[in-house]
């Protein structure tokens, strides 16, 4: 007797995360700025960003990372991810929503923590606490904001945008020195530089400690040190992966756009706690032009691959670089525009939303193409 096969998380929650990813920042403006009714729960900063990091982010990590699961649990675990994104809409059942986008953060983290807890180096084990946390503060800043008393989410909206630099500076380095050494071995007969552990390390430390050194204000110089020593760092490891010789791949030289997206983010970031400026537009540096590049190549290099095609091929990569960068570029650059502030935002936004429905759209397209999943044999 056969059993329906396990299916991967990714299969799923990639197209749900983009066609989310598109939606979500124009509904955020029309709620902040134009007072759209429908969409209440969106109608402050720390709302998108809470949306953004643990409605979308938190999605795509768990796709990603999950692997197969039996049918069953997939169906739940979406089930619960889309009744959480009702939460933003006003409606009796949204405490409900919210409940529901909680489970699915710690069911997240009872299956991923405990796989990296195994791992036999510091390095790798640092996945553990590191996914476990960001999961942690999804229940949290969905609690606080239905307690009155308590202060404004944004700290712990600005301490998990932190906490996901560092992993995305530790998983995008474990996805793009392995495909590049493959590159430089077939093409060139060249060792690549590889993880580069020494970099790897520093920049675990350094992240690692920014976060906790920021909480004190008269912390803030050395908090600003330790980042732009971090941002040089990054951009240093992208000069060892040698992007010259990857001039006919353009899914890696992407994938190490969207890296130094977090390079320019830390330096960015260092400069507005240095100075006297506002440390929430560096922090758009992360969640456009890195999450919005590093995530969307990832996704669509990972569904391509296991459809049997070949990701250098994928003529959607340099466009949707293209979409990304002026998205952030616009949304940095907003505060500066005087009264033309919003037309530029609704720019970075039409940016970000379009090059989400095209990364929906060649998911779709490469999903269709994946081979039929063999029945298991009970």
């Amino acid at each position: 007797m056969s059993a329906p096969p396990p299916l991967p998380a990714w299969r799923w929650l990639f197209p749900l995360a983009a066609l989310h990813a598109a939606l979500m920042v124009p509904l955020s403006l029309l709620s902040l700025y134009h007072q759209l009714d429908v969409v209440p729960q969106l109608a402050s900063p720390a709302a998108h960003a809470r949306e953004l990091l643990f409605g979308f982010a938190l999605a795509v990590i768990a796709g990603y990372l999950l692997g197969p699961i039996s049918r069953p649990r997939l169906g739940c675990l979406v089930g619960l991810w889309l009744v959480g994104r009702l939460g933003v809409l006003e409606w009796p059942g949204s405490v409900v929503a919210s409940l529901a986008d909680g489970a699915f953060a710690l069911w997240v983290a009872s299956l991923l923590v405990p796989r990296f807890l195994a791992a036999k180096k510091w390095r790798n084990r640092l996945l553990s606490p590191l996914l476990g946390l960001i999961c942690l503060l999804a229940v949290v800043t969905l609690t606080w904001r239905y307690l009155d008393d308590m202060p404004s989410t944004a700290p712990l909206m600005h301490q998990s945008v932190l906490w996901l630099v560092l992993l995305m500076t530790f998983m995008g380095g474990r996805i793009i020195a392995p495909a590049v050494n493959g590159h430089l071995m077939q093409r060139h007969r060249l060792a690549g530089a590889g993880v580069q552990p020494r970099i790897e390390s520093a920049l675990i430390l350094l992240l690692g400690l920014a976060p906790f050194v920021m909480l004190w204000p008269r912390l803030q110089s050395l908090a600003a040190l330790l980042v732009a020593a971090a941002g040089l760092l990054v951009l240093w490891r992208i000069r060892g992966w040698r992007p010259g010789l990857c001039r006919g791949r353009r899914d890696l030289l992407v994938l190490m756009l969207g890296y130094g997206w977090l390079g320019i983010g830390l330096l960015l970031l260092a400069r507005a706690w240095w100075l006297p400026a506002h440390a929430s537009t560096a922090l758009h540096a992360f969640t456009i032009g890195a999450l919005g590049t590093l995530a969307s190549t990832i996704m669509l290099r990972h569904v391509i691959l296991r459809a049997k095609g070949r990701p250098e091929a994928e003529w959607s990569l340099v466009p949707l670089a293209v979409l990304f960068a002026l998205a952030a570029l616009l949304r940095l650059w907003a505060l500066e525009t005087g009264s033309s502030w919003l037309v530029v935002l609704w720019g970075s936004a039409a940016a970000w939303g379009l090059a989400w429905l095209l990364v929906a759209w060649r998911l779709c397209h490469w999903l269709s193409r994946l081979p039929p999943a063999r029945p298991r044999q009970t």
